[in-house]
């Protein structure tokens, strides 16, 4: 077997772990990384900080709920070009922001 197949197969697992953990509803922090796509190391620099929703039920080990994760994923939303000239409308007719 050559570096392509094995890179194929490699890629395979990589899709279908994905898959798994997008059913999960409580995540540990290898799932959540592959979730998310974030490195550990920057999960557990947001944990200690306080930047990402998690649980540590025992003290030690960090659990995430799936949920919050996609919620805290979509925060701060980049408005489009048709949000932005929706606004200016909106505020040009009422005179206020809408």
């Amino acid at each position: 077997m050559g570096l392509p197949e094995l890179e194929q197969i490699n890629d395979r697992l990589q899709r279908i772990e994905g898959l798994l953990v997008a059913n999960k509803s409580v995540l540990n922090m290898r799932e959540a990384a592959i979730l998310t796509g974030l490195s550990i190391s920057h999960l557990y620099k947001l944990t200690s900080t306080g930047g990402i929703p998690c649980f540590k039920p025992t003290g030690k080990a960090i659990y995430f709920n799936r949920e919050e994760l996609e919620g805290w994923m979509m925060r701060g939303r980049k408005a489009t070009s048709e949000d932005i000239e929706g606004a200016a409308a909106n505020y040009v007719a009422l005179g206020r922001m809408g």
